[in-house]
């Protein structure tokens, strides 16, 4: 385990620094932006859909570790592209109301 951790030890800074910077990133963006940002960043999932897809494929029939987590990869990611995209069609969904709403008052109040 010390030997594995010495060897790879420029890939754990590396690792440690992205996880800090990730939270200060979205710490400091504000709450109105955090739904689409999210959704955007869900969607961008399609790659991870396609890479999983890809290792699966290339997996050997007998190892099933791989087979299973290329699986669960797949399914995953298709689990939160599919949720992004429903976040990002409830968020449009709120602004359409909110316009129709106001134009069906501003409507009544002429009359």
């Amino acid at each position: 385990m010390l030997n594995w951790i010495s060897e790879n030890q420029q890939i754990i800074y590396i690792v440690i620094l992205m996880i800090f910077l990730g939270i200060e990133v979205i710490g400091h963006v504000p709450s109105v932006l955090h739904t689409p940002l999210m959704s955007g960043a869900n969607a961008i999932h399609g790659v991870v859909i396609i890479g999983a897809i890809i290792v699966t494929g290339k997996a050997e029939s007998n190892n099933y570790v791989a087979l299973i987590l290329g699986f669960l990869a797949v399914i995953l990611g298709t689990l939160n592209v599919v949720g992004g995209f429903v976040v990002t069609n409830r968020m449009l969904e709120m602004f359409k109301g909110k316009k129709a709403s106001s134009n069906s008052s501003k409507g009544g109040e002429k009359k």
